[in-house]
């Protein structure tokens, strides 16, 4: 696929990005992960995502791409730690893990609206960006945190969820991020793959509240499973204007591969997607807010 322009930043991404959650909370094994990411990197990929809080996911990250470290853009997050020391002490714990001299985006993790509104976290990403630890900061979040985040002006990504059962910033934070040219990450585009169902047992608040909104949503792609699902769900978080990657969380050697090829044969026609916001609208109630 061709690779999209993230915002304003001059980097260039693969719109499917790798997840590393699950490779820190499955714990999953060193040569697993060698095996995921290398093939990954093989056929494509150039976006890992991970955190400082994912378990040992730097770590096993950090092994597996020694020697490739120019071939991929690398981000990762501060928190939940967001005192000036707690998040210097995030990054440069990350970076010794990620085994580099700067990670290409900084995102804080979700903290909540009123620590932002303060400034202080703003003010010290801002010092780690001067100080060259990354080339860009972000803020990984949603709803009204995320809005705040944008607003500033001050971020140059922003990391939201945004998926067939999480909505909420379409509408609510993509515009204002396309008026300020911000790069733009989708986190869980699959939606934890809830339909399924007992498929992420780290991430039991997530999947059970899109398991009840996808039982009111009634998708009827939903009802057939198996391929056509995750196909339709994945394309349609990556048909929305504004989203310039998707970042999806996989153990299993090869998985990224088969997500790459499932976007191989291009993106939702605009009644598919219009079919999928048309339902959302009918269904959803205003407590289906992004999930952090």
């Amino acid at each position: 696929m061709e690779l999209s322009k993230f915002g304003k930043t001059g980097l260039m991404l693969h719109p499917l990005g790798l997840g590393g959650a699950e490779i820190g909370y499955a714990r999953v094994s060193q040569q697993d992960v060698n095996k995921l990411i290398g093939d990954a990197l093989d056929n494509g990929c150039n976006v890992i995502d991970t955190a400082a809080a994912y378990a040992e996911s730097e770590e096993r990250i950090g092994r597996a791409i020694t020697g490739r470290r120019d071939s991929v853009h690398l981000f990762t997050k501060v928190g939940p730690e967001w005192s000036s020391a707690g998040m210097r002490k995030d990054i440069e714990r990350s970076l010794k893990r990620l085994r580099t001299d700067h990670v290409d985006l900084l995102q804080i993790w979700s903290a909540p609206l009123e620590l932002l509104a303060r400034g202080e976290i703003i003010e010290t990403m801002e010092s780690f960006k001067r100080e060259g630890l990354t080339r860009f900061i972000g803020y990984s979040g949603d709803s009204h945190a995320a809005r705040y985040a944008v607003e500033t002006d001050r971020f140059d990504a922003l990391q939201t969820s945004i998926s067939i059962a999480d909505q909420e910033a379409i509408d609510f934070t993509l515009p204002q991020c396309h008026k300020l040219e911000m790069g733009v990450i989708a986190k869980r585009p699959l939606a934890n793959v809830a339909w399924l169902g007992g498929k992420a047992d780290y991430f039991p608040g997530y999947e059970s509240e899109y398991r009840r909104r996808l039982k009111e949503l009634d998708y009827l792609f939903l009802r057939s499973g198996g391929e056509e699902a995750i196909s339709t769900a994945l394309k349609f978080t990556l048909s929305l204007s504004g989203v310039h990657t998707a970042i999806v969380g996989t153990r299993t050697p090869g998985r990224w591969q088969e997500n790459a090829l499932i976007l191989e044969s291009g993106l939702l026609k605009e009644y598919e997607l219009e079919a999928i916001r048309e339902r959302w609208s009918h269904v959803a109630n205003p407590g289906w807010v992004g999930q952090r």
